[in-house]
Order: structure tokens, then C-alpha cells, then sequence
């Protein structure tokens, strides 16, 4: 565990004084407290995992806009070099229709309004930018804490004015930052973020693939210090709304698949039966090898549909909100955009707080922040205008299923075989991409319809079995809270949690060992089923906050899941 310098601690009331607490050192957090230093503030970062990175994970690609007023290797020089694993320099979408495949070339779309994309693995990136925050925020009188769990707001007289620690006693600051990822904490203390509807998340679900060294370069045909993304959508995810990926690292694979989590509630989809569909489909085997296939690592995580849920007004009080924690995740049909923008969000959010200062009225840093995100373009790229229309005349259901039915038929059919390549370019178009309505049409229908249309046959074979999800989980490194469970069942009843046995990512019907399973018990004479729940084996993706009835809060600081890769 880092320690902060002697001098931080200050006399303000009966309780530790910073200037600036951020919370959670992920690339939000990390964003910041950088630039919070940077600006001379005294600044305390309090971590709740053994290492940052450590309780992280991602697709994961980060980005650099050209439009953007904070890039994460403009807040740490040398970023690229010592904290990514590959640029991306082609992005390929792929249609799927059984063993048929049609595929578009959408590099113009990665490349608009970037100056550069690289694949990252969390556990090495989030480590690499725990050091140079350390060392920066010591310099201002600060530093950073780790395997602290931050577990709500301290109030005085109903106004927030720090935050409350199981490890630590509480401390005040004048500014709190919320970058606490996509389970915040927080801001659910502050009544700015819910759990209540399952369309306002996706879940996604990835393995770390190994790869023999070269490999990269040799199976995906691009030069020894360049990458590849390739995206996945149709009809081999059993009607899920979502796709998969394949990003490519410097000696392994990122394959994964995100998915509405409304829709895998609804058909009861299996997440890592999801994910073994696309490392077990033909089109795989040009890049994966039976004789020699390993994951290194399986994980999971809930991702915010910036789109609903991200937050117009991310802030209350002292306390300001950024990144995962505040919704703030683009992802509108091919663009998957997130730690970039929360990296903006963070440096926002510090600027604001300097203007404030310098103001000489501090309690003004979240109505400076919020007008930053708004004018800065942030808020126009999470909810956009053109989606908001677009929902509004797509996404009711009769008309949805109206399209579905018109793009299944002769007409439509013969609509796709006429547009032919030309679809290419309409998929590679920013503007079309961010009015992506959330229905089947745009994730199954009409890719499956273009593959049967357009696309040809796979050439290729794939003999990849899967590891079993016992496999999966029993290969994680776990700090087991022993009689301190962070779930509870508010209620057993396979009406109200049997959701969570086919939703979360580490249980499925008929398997013992994950944290959810259905139970058949005799009550009174009669046969009731019911959920039970074991939480050794949770990977704390939140998923079961959201489809079952739980009370749901992160570990204590250290204990629960250590990613290896993230």
C-alpha cells in the first residue's frame, strides 16, 4: 500500500483534510488526479484493489480524439509506449449468417475525429498510470492509497463533504471525485445513478487469449508493430442483442462479446455460452489453433448505454463524477468508445475545480464541470441528438418488428443485393453510426440478412474447445471477504432472482459452482423454487444488481477478484 506524504494530513474539523479525494485510479481517476496536481491541488487517490488495474477490465481499445480536449498520452508522456500493447491501424466488421460471412472494411469510421487507437490490457495500463499519479500527487502534498474501499459520502448538516472508508476514517475534502467504475458506489449514495432498468447496460464478457511469439503479425497480415479490431454481429448469438470482437495485443488475443443486458435477461442467453460462440465459429480458426489454444484469463464487467444512462448533470454538492461511474460509454453500432472519454471527463472535471478556486468559491466545480461537458462536445457524443430521434420512430415495438419483417422478406432482400458494397460505406458513416437504434434489426436481422445476401462461405475450420466455465473461474485469483459477503439475496424467489442463474457470467442452469443456482425446496408441503447464492467465485461484475433482488456493494479493500490482465 502507497502512502501519502506527512504533510497531507490538516486540521479541518475532526476529520483528515485534502483538498481534492479522487476515487478509484483507473483512467478517469488517474486523468484527474494528474491534472489536479498539475494545477497544485492537494490531492489524496484512494484505490480499493491490491494494484490499479487489478479490480479493472475492458474491451478493450483506448482512443485519442483529435476533438478532444484531454488525451490520456497528453496527461502522461510516454503512455504509448510503456502502458499499450498494439496501435490499431485496420477495423473490419463482420456479418454472420450460419457458416457465411460478409465482411466491411469500416476503417474510415475508427479513424474519424482520432489520432490514434491501441489495444490495452487494464492490469499493466492501470499500474503504469498508478506510478506516475503517485508520484505527482506527492508532490502537491497528496499520494495514493491502495486496497481502500471508499463505501459512501460524508454529509454534514445533509451536504456532502468527503467520504466514508472501512479501512480508514472518513475524510473531508472540498472536491470529491467519483471515478469509482461502473458499480459506483457513490454516486449511487448521491441518488445520481440506479440500478433499476436493465436497458441502460450492457454486459460484456471477454477471454485473454495466449498467442505464440509473431504470431500477431503472421495470422492477421499487418506489420510487426501494427494491430487489428474486428467486430462480429448476426445470427451466430442466438437472436442477443449485441456482437463480439477481437482485438489484438502485443502476444495475445482480447476476444469478447457485449450484449443489451435486457436482451440476455430476456432469453435467458448464457454469457459464456455467447463468448464460446464466437471462439468456436469457423471464420476464428484463420487465428486461433486447437493444438496450442490457452486463455490466460476470463472476466466480465456491466457497461453503461451512454445513450439512457449517461448524466446530464453528473454532480452534486463537492462531488463530481466521471467516466464509467457517471455513464459515460459510447457505444452506438460500431463505435465502442469509453476510457477515452472518460479520461476527457476527468482533466474536465479538475480544470473546473481550478476555475473555481480561482474564483474563490470552490462549491462552483460542479456546475463549471458539468457546462465543460456540454460545451467541450462530451454530452453531444454520449446522447446524441440524431439517436434520440431515431429511437423515438425506431425502436417502439411494431415498428421494429415491422422492419425486421420488411428486411426478412424478397423486398428487403433485394434492397441488400442492390446496395451491395455499397453498404460498406453507409456502415462507415459517424453520423449513421450514432442513430443505431437498440433493436434486433441492426444487430441480428440485418447482418444475418447481408450474409446470406452477399457474404460467402467460411473456408476455414475451427477445432477450439473452450475451457468450461468451472475451468474459467477456478484459474481467477480470489481474496475470499470470508463471513463478510457483499451480496444478499433480498429475495430467493426464482420469480424475483432466477434471472441472475442464466445472466451472470460465472453461473448457468444445471452448474453448481458459480454464485447463483436454482434450488426446488419443501415449505409447508409444498415445492417451491428458489435462488441461492455463493459469492466465492463473483468477478463483481454487477450483473446481478440489476436483474435480481440484491444488495450489492464492492469487497473490502484487497479482497475479492484480482484480474492478471483485465
Amino acid at each position: 500500500m502507497s502512502e501519502p506524504t506527512d504533510g497531507a494530513s490538516g486540521g479541518d474539523g475532526e476529520y483528515e483534510h485534502y483538498e481534492a479525494v479522487v476515487v478509484g485510479c483507473g483512467p478517469g481517476g488517474a486523468a484527474a488526479a494528474a491534472a489536479l496536481a498539475d494545477e497544485g491541488v492537494e490531492t489524496l487517490v484512494l484505490e480499493r484493489g491490491v494494484d490499479a488495474g487489478a479490480k479493472n477490465v475492458s474491451g478493450g481499445l483506448i482512443y485519442a480524439e483529435e476533438s478532444a480536449p484531454y488525451t490520456i498520452d497528453g496527461l502522461f508522456p510516454g503512455f504509448r509506449e510503456a502502458a499499450t500493447e498494439r496501435p490499431v491501424t485496420e477495423y473490419h466488421l463482420h456479418n454472420v449468417a450460419g457458416s457465411q460471412v460478409k465482411s466491411f472494411d469500416i476503417t474510415d469510421l475508427h479513424e474519424h475525429d482520432t489520432d490514434w487507437c491501441d489495444a490495452v490490457l487494464r492490469r499493466e495500463m492501470d499500474s503504469w498510470l498508478a506510478e506516475r499519479v503517485h508520484e505527482r500527487t506527492r508532490e502537491t502534498g497528496g499520494g495514493l492509497l491502495t486496497e481502500v474501499k471508499v463505501d459512501g459520502l460524508l454529509r454534514e448538516e445533509g451536504e456532502i463533504v468527503g467520504v466514508t472508508c472501512e479501512e480508514l476514517d472518513p475524510i473531508r475534502a472540498d472536491l470529491v471525485v467519483a471515478a469509482d467504475g461502473v458499480n459506483s458506489e457513490l454516486a449511487r449514495d448521491a441518488g445520481l445513478m440506479d440500478w433499476e432498468e436493465p436497458e441502460e447496460w450492457f454486459q460484456g464478457v471477454k477471454a485473454v487469449v495466449d498467442l505464440p511469439d509473431g504470431a500477431v503479425p503472421e495470422r492477421f497480415d499487418v506489420e510487426g508493430g501494427e494491430g487489428v479490431a474486428h467486430l462480429f454481429s448476426g445470427d451466430l448469438f442466438d437472436g442477443v442483442r449485441g456482437g463480439g470482437f477481437v482485438y489484438t495485443n502485443e502476444d495475445s488475443l482480447s476476444i469478447g462479446s457485449v450484449f443489451h443486458l435486457d436482451s440476455v435477461a430476456a432469453e435467458r442467453a448464457e454469457p459464456h455460452e455467447l463468448l464460446d460462440a464466437l471462439l468456436t465459429h469457423p471464420f476464428l480458426g484463420q487465428w486461433l489453433a486447437d493444438e496450442e489454444y490457452e486463455e490466460r484469463e476470463y472476466s466480465a464487467k456491466l457497461v453503461p448505454d451512454s445513450k439512457k444512462a449517461a448524466l446530464q448533470s453528473p454532480h452534486q454538492d463537492r462531488l463530481v463524477v466521471v467516466g464509467d461511474a457517471a455513464g459515460q460509454m459510447q457505444a452506438q453500432g460500431p463505435i465502442i468508445k469509453g476510457m477515452n472519454h472518460a479520461v476527457t471527463a476527468g482533466g474536465l472535471a479538475a480544470e473546473a475545480y481550478a476555475q473555481a478556486k480561482a474564483r474563490g468559491d470552490t462549491s462552483r466545480a460542479g456546475e463549471f464541470y458539468e457546462r465543460k461537458l456540454h460545451d467541450e462536445g462530451v454530452m453531444e457524443k454520449l446522447r446524441p441528438r440524431r439517436y434520440e430521434v431515431a429511437s423515438a420512430l425506431g425502436e417502439p415495438e411494431p415498428f421494429a418488428n415491422l422492419t425486421d419483417a420488411v428486411l426478412d422478406s424478397a423486398v428487403g432482400r433485394f434492397g441488400v443485393r442492390l446496395l451491395g458494397d455499397r453498404l460498406e460505406r453507409l456502415y462507415s458513416s459517424p453520423a449513421l453510426s450514432m442513430m443505431v437504434p437498440d433493436t434486433r434489426t441492426p444487430y441480428v436481422t440485418l447482418p444475418t440478412v447481408i450474409a446470406e445476401e452477399l457474404g460467402a462461405p467460411v473456408d476455414e475450420t475451427n477445432d477450439v474447445e473452450p475451457p468450461s466455465l468451472a475451468d474459467r473461474i477456478g484459474d481467477l485469483t480470489y481474496d475470499t471477504d470470508v463471513g463478510n459477503p457483499h451480496i444478499e439475496l433480498r429475495d430467493d424467489s426464482a420469480a424475483a432472482s432466477g434471472t441472475a442463474v442464466t445472466a451472470c457470467p460465472v453461473s448457468a442452469e444445471g452448474f453448481g459452482g458459480g454464485c447463483y443456482r436454482r434450488e426446488t425446496v419443501e415449505s409447508n408441503g409444498e415445492r417451491e423454487e428458489v435462488v441461492s447464492l455463493d459469492t466465492q467465485p463473483c468477478i463483481e461484475c454487477g450483473t446481478c444488481a440489476v436483474v435480481a433482488e440484491t444488495e450489492w456493494e464492492h469487497p473490502r479493500g484487497g479482497k475479492g477478484v484480482e484480474f492478471e490482465e483485465g
